[in-house]
């Protein structure tokens, strides 16, 4: 018996020093896809794609003779995730406000939490800065356009084939009609066999 257990603990020592388990850096641009899942690669492709099509409708160019040339001024709202996977939408809302901000044709305000934070810091300020250097209330950008969205999809699975299919729907609205001046969707398909 003494002896069977010293082989059997040789022989998981010897399986464990099998394994083996690497780890390599790649370029964060660089398509990866494992699962099949929505991953980094489809939120910085929808959201580049879709921010182009936003950018590239006759809403600006109205807007731009009706203002007097003023770039727009636009706030990315929630982006709900309505699909059959945990997705991190903040991570697309994010890819879509650098696309917008990279794109040098509108102007960009802070939504939400981060709104919320930055008029705690200036309250703070009127507080605790010198008069010379708190920031002012009142003169916040007030955004004439407002984006928000959803991201669905719809799985089709037989045997050991899988089909994923996302649609990630967008629209801008106009803040102070609520009328929608744009309407976009991007679809990603995926074939996954195991």
């Amino acid at each position: 018996m003494k002896y069977l257990s010293v082989f059997l603990f040789a022989g998981l020592l010897t399986l464990a020093g099998c394994s083996t388990h690497k780890v390599q850096r790649v370029a964060v641009d660089e398509q990866i896809d494992l699962s099949g899942r929505w991953n980094d690669t489809d939120s910085r492709m929808v959201a580049e794609d879709m921010v182009n099509q936003i950018l590239s409708a006759g809403w600006i160019g109205n807007h731009l003779r009706e203002s007097g040339g003023k770039q727009p001024v636009v706030v990315v709202g929630l982006v709900y995730n309505k699909s059959h996977e945990h997705i991190a939408s903040e991570t697309f809302i994010k890819d879509v406000e650098r696309a917008f901000i990279n794109s040098g044709k509108v102007r960009l305000v802070q939504a939400g939490d981060k709104r919320e934070e930055l008029r705690r810091e200036r309250a703070g300020q009127q507080e605790f800065a010198s008069q010379q250097t708190a920031k002012k209330w009142g003169l916040e950008l007030g955004a004439d356009f407002m984006l928000n969205g959803d991201i669905n999809s719809i799985v089709d699975e037989y045997k050991k084939e899988r089909v994923t299919y996302y649609q990630v729907n967008l629209e801008l609205s106009n803040l102070e009609t609520n009328e929608i001046v744009w309407i976009g969707d991007k679809k990603i398909k995926k074939y996954i066999t195991n």
